[in-house]
C-alpha cells in the first residue's frame, strides 16, 4: 500500500472516530435540543367557547424559589437510565427538587472501598443547574454475607458484618454529602419486612443520619400503597420507643387507576399520624402513570396513553397540592429494566422522557409539558385557601380546590370531574360556580393539560362584593383553572 494511501485512510479513520464521538456526546449531554416551545407544543381537540389569549409561560428551577413538587429520578444506582441523557431536561421542568437513591452496591463493590465519582458527578451537576437532591438509602449489598439485594425482593441486611458494612456506608455518605443534602429517605417500599423490621431500619439509619447532620430530615416508613395497619403499627414502635421526632415524614406510595379515588384512604393515615405526632408530616413520595400499555409494574396492563397518563400525573399533583401534601412524580425517564421479566429486560414507561434500550432521552411526552405548566403555575407565591367555598351546578363527581396569592390576595381555583380513570377524550361540559369570598380583577381559564389560555369574557361571569359568579366554564378529567390572569406567566 502506498504511504499516501495509508495516511489518507488513517486520517478518514481519525475523522470518523471524532466525528462519531462528537455525535455521541451531542445525543447524550444536550437533550434538551427536542424540546418544543411553541404556543401549540401539546395538541388538544375540544371547543372552547371562549377567546384564546397566550399559553402558560414554562419557568426555569432559577425563577422559582419553593414549590410542593419532587421529580423522580431513580435507578441510577442500578443503571437503568442514564443522568446524562436527561439533566439538561431538569431544569426546564421547573421542578427544584430531585428524588435519588444512594445506592450502597454501585458504591461499594470491595469491601471497605467506596466509589463515589457516580454519584458525585449527579449531586453536583443536579446543585449546579439548582436542584435540590434528596438521597434514599436504598438498597442493599450483595457482596456481603446477608447483606441483602439491590432491588425490592432484595431484602434488608440482617447478618453482622452486613449491618456493621451498612452502617459504616450511611455515615460515609452522609458525611460525604452533608453540605449539600440535607434530606434523607429511608428504605424503599420495604412492605414485605413488616412494621417491625422497618421500623428497626429506619430507626438505625435516622440516628446515624442526625449524628453526623442533626438539622438533617428524614422521611421514614416509605410504603407501597396506602396500608392504615402498617402505618399505624409502624407508628407505634416508633411512638413507644421514643423515637418519633427522628422523622419530619412518613412516607407512603399511592398507585391507583383513578388518581383521585385514594384520598379516603390517605384521610385515614392522617388520622392515624395525628394519634402519635402533631408534627409529623404525610408525604407522597413516588406515583406516576405509564404512557403506554405496561404488562409490568404499578398501573399495570392497562391501556394507557400519552393524554392519559398527563391527565393522571396532573390530577395527582394538584389533588396532593389540594390537601397539603408534599408530592414526587415519577419519573422523569423511561427506565430500561435489565434482565427482568421474560426477554432481556422490560421498560417501565412511567418516564416524561421517552427513552428506549439504549437509556438515551428519544424526546418529551405530552406529561412532560402538562406538569412543566403545573411547576408554572404552582410555587409559593400560592397558598391553598383552607375555608374555600363554592357552589356549582353539576351532578359528576368533581374537585375543586381555591388558592389565593400571597402578595395580592388574588384568586385561583383548580377543577376536573374526578370520578373515573382518565380518558383519551377532551370532551368539555359546561357548569356555573359560584365562588364566596372570591378576589378576581381579570379572570381567565386555563387548561393545564395544553397550557392554553383564553378569556372569560365579562358576560359570562360578575360580582356582587366578594362574590363572583362564573357561568358556561368547560370543565372535563383533566385540571382546569379559572385564575386571575396576573397569577399566570404568558408567553
Amino acid at each position: 500500500m502506498r504511504p499516501i494511501r495509508l495516511i489518507k485512510i488513517i486520517l478518514a479513520s481519525l475523522t470518523a472516530i471524532i466525528v462519531s464521538a462528537c455525535c455521541e456526546k451531542k445525543q447524550w449531554d444536550t437533550s434538551n435540543e427536542f424540546l418544543d416551545t411553541s404556543h401549540d407544543r401539546v395538541q388538544v381537540y375540544y371547543d372552547i367557547p371562549f377567546k384564546r389569549t397566550g399559553t402558560i409561560k414554562p419557568r426555569d428551577v432559577s425563577e422559582i424559589e419553593a414549590s410542593n413538587w419532587t421529580i423522580g429520578c431513580e435507578v441510577l444506582d442500578r443503571d437503568f437510565t442514564s443522568y446524562d441523557s436527561y439533566k439538561e431536561y431538569l431544569p426546564k421542568l421547573g421542578i427544584k427538587k430531585i428524588r435519588l437513591q444512594g445506592g450502597w452496591a454501585k458504591t461499594e463493590k470491595e469491601k471497605g472501598v467506596y466509589d463515589w465519582a457516580w454519584l458525585d458527578h449527579i449531586i453536583d451537576d443536579a446543585i449546579s443547574r439548582g436542584l435540590k437532591p434528596w438521597l434514599a438509602t436504598s438498597y442493599g449489598n450483595p457482596i456481603y454475607e446477608g447483606g441483602g439485594g439491590t432491588d425490592l425482593g432484595g431484602g434488608f441486611p440482617v447478618s453482622e458484618e452486613a449491618l456493621a458494612a451498612w452502617d459504616k456506608w450511611v455515615e460515609a455518605m452522609v458525611t460525604r454529602y452533608k453540605t449539600k443534602v440535607t434530606e434523607w429517605e429511608m428504605w424503599n417500599e420495604p412492605n414485605r419486612h413488616g412494621a417491625e423490621a422497618i421500623a428497626e431500619n429506619n430507626i438505625r439509619t435516622a440516628e446515624i443520619i442526625k449524628r453526623v447532620q442533626p438539622h438533617s430530615e428524614i422521611a421514614g416508613l416509605v410504603m407501597a400503597g396506602t396500608s392504615p395497619t402498617l402505618m399505624d403499627d409502624y407508628l407505634k414502635i416508633l411512638s413507644d420507643r421514643g423515637k418519633l421526632g427522628l422523622f419530619k415524614w412518613v412516607v407512603y406510595h399511592g398507585y391507583i387507576m383513578n388518581p383521585d379515588a385514594v384520598y379516603d384512604r390517605v384521610n385515614e393515615l392522617k388520622k392515624i399520624i395525628s394519634k402519635y405526632s402533631s408534627d409529623l408530616l404525610l408525604r407522597q413520595g413516588e406515583n406516576g402513570a405509564p404512557s403506554g400499555y405496561c404488562p409490568g409494574f404499578a398501573l399495570r396492563e392497562y391501556e394507557w396513553t400519552e393524554i392519559s397518563q398527563a391527565k393522571w400525573d396532573t390530577r395527582r399533583m394538584l389533588g396532593d397540592l389540594g390537601r397539603d401534601i408534599e408530592t414526587s412524580v415519577f419519573c422523569i425517564i423511561d427506565m430500561y429494566y435489565q434482565n427482568w421479566g421474560k426477554d432481556d429486560g422490560t421498560l417501565n414507561i412511567k418516564g416524561l422522557i421517552q427513552s428506549d434500550k439504549t437509556l438515551r432521552a428519544v424526546r418529551p411526552k405530552t406529561a412532560f409539558y402538562s406538569i412543566q405548566n403545573v411547576a408554572s403555575v404552582f410555587d409559593n407565591q400560592l397558598e391553598r385557601i383552607p375555608d374555600f367555598k363554592y357552589d356549582i351546578n353539576t351532578n359528576k363527581s368533581i374537585s375543586i380546590f381555591g388558592y389565593k396569592n400571597v402578595k395580592t390576595g388574588l384568586n385561583l381555583v383548580t377543577l376536573w370531574f374526578d370520578g373515573e380513570i382518565p380518558n383519551n377524550y377532551f370532551d368539555t361540559e359546561s357548569v356555573d360556580i359560584t365562588i364566596k369570598n372570591g378576589n378576581f380583577k381579570n379572570p381567565v381559564w386555563v387548561d393545564i393539560f395544553s397550557g392554553r389560555i383564553y378569556e372569560i369574557p365579562k358576560t359570562d361571569w360578575n360580582n356582587s362584593g366578594n362574590s363572583y359568579s362564573f357561568t358556561g366554564i368547560p370543565v372535563y378529567d383533566s385540571p382546569v383553572l379559572i385564575s386571575d390572569k396576573s397569577n399566570i406567566k404568558f408567553q
